[in-house]
């Protein structure tokens, strides 16, 4: 079946001007001025005073739930299809969080594969906090050759339910991360949750200062959770390093004015990115400090920081969108993503002159239409 969507103002994410976009096989087949209707054409989609993007990209959001730090009833449940097509994000990546026990990496990987057979593109990293890795084969190396979702390996630092892991144990981890992923024609990351403890990114700025480890397959994420550590990710950024803002869960502030204070300091936007960190778990209070509930991280935030930086921050959206599209496409190793162009996935958003978004493809289907989500998961009708 292909599609024809006339009349896109595209920024691909380079700003285009007015284009035609030919979809087919879940593909992008073709941009040009003006593509004809023929016969083998089955749907002409107007996109007439619309933005139109790559689809978004959240490389790190919990597809399964999180939370349980204040028990069972505090686990948050699984997300479904709909609440990814509704946001915008139309490729993420699943990961465990502290649970590894409650939580399965098996399970993990169901639920991924339940959202690929469903209409969207979902990867996923292995293990968890602990350095003692929790895998689906034998080991890391063995998931990263074998498994084609698994694009990389989570562990934890600088937090108190971290396993405390030295430099020579995240060496080990990333040695199998990155002999794995060249075996299997994957880029490898080792995605690493960092915490609030004083020591930081200490070990990692060790890994590539001392060890000399190449600094594109470290990807630490959480980076704005206080000011003191973003100022060190900073540091990260200008050699080399990709550092990934948490939108949805803690940080010191709005996640836009952390992007522009490192424009300010002297930091490619090319070097960053937005990820959500959505749907683990958060404790609400009152007034006192006192628990008296809990809710989920938002995962639509991405999208509404991105936003914020052109509205707030005028930063041009061919810039700004980069942090959600080409960024993460970058930092993940993925060839297909991240661009309006021939070849690649078939995945777009749509924004309407106030940049709110409108319509959503994914692999060529329209899932969204005016903000009304149209194709949602097996259980969610």
């Amino acid at each position: 079946m292909l599609t024809l969507i006339k009349n896109a103002n595209t920024y691909a994410p380079q700003a285009l001007g007015i284009k035609d976009i030919l979809l087919g096989g879940g593909k992008i087949l073709a941009i040009e001025d003006e593509i004809d209707n023929h016969p083998t054409i089955s749907k002409i989609w107007d996109a007439k005073g619309k933005i139109v993007t790559s689809g978004f990209i959240d490389q790190h959001i919990h597809v399964i739930g999180a939370g349980g730090k204040h028990g069972f009833s505090s686990m948050t449940p699984e997300l479904m299809l709909g609440d990814f097509m509704s946001c915008g994000s139309t490729t993420v990546v699943g990961l465990l969080g502290t649970d590894g026990t409650a939580r399965s990496i098996k399970s993990l990987y169901a639920k991924v594969k339940a959202l690929n057979m469903e209409g969207m593109t979902a990867y996923m990293y292995t293990s968890y906090f602990n350095i003692n890795p929790l895998t689906i084969t034998d080991s890391i190396q063995d998931d990263m050759v074998f498994i084609d979702m698994v694009l990389g390996c989570k562990v934890a630092i600088a937090d108190a339910r971290s396993s405390y892991p030295t430099a020579t144990e995240l060496l080990r981890h990333l040695q199998e991360v990155c002999v794995g992923a060249q075996i299997a024609g994957k880029k490898g990351i080792l995605h690493i949750h960092l915490g609030k403890l004083i020591s930081q990114m200490d070990i990692l700025m060790e890994l590539v200062e001392k060890y000399e480890f190449p600094i594109e397959h470290i990807s630490p994420t959480h980076v704005g959770r206080t000011q003191s550590l973003f100022d060190q990710s900073l540091e990260f950024a200008k050699l080399g390093g990709m550092i990934d803002i948490t939108t949805g869960g803690t940080k010191y502030t709005d996640p836009y004015k952390s992007v522009l204070y490192a424009i300010e300091k002297g930091v490619s936007i090319e070097q960053m990115t937005f990820s959500s960190d959505g749907n683990a778990g958060l404790g609400k209070t009152d007034e006192n400090g006192k628990l008296i509930g809990f809710t989920k991280a938002p995962i639509h935030l991405n999208y509404e920081q991105t936003k914020a930086l052109i509205n707030e921050g005028n930063v041009d959206i061919s810039d700004a969108v980069k942090l959600i599209t080409t960024n993460p496409a970058k930092n993940l190793g993925l060839k297909a993503k991240g661009k309006i162009e021939v070849g690649y996935d078939a995945d777009l958003c749509c924004l309407d002159e106030n940049f709110d978004l409108k319509d959503v493809f994914a692999k060529g289907q329209l899932m969204m239409e005016n903000k009304t989500v149209l194709v949602k998961g097996n259980f969610e009708h």
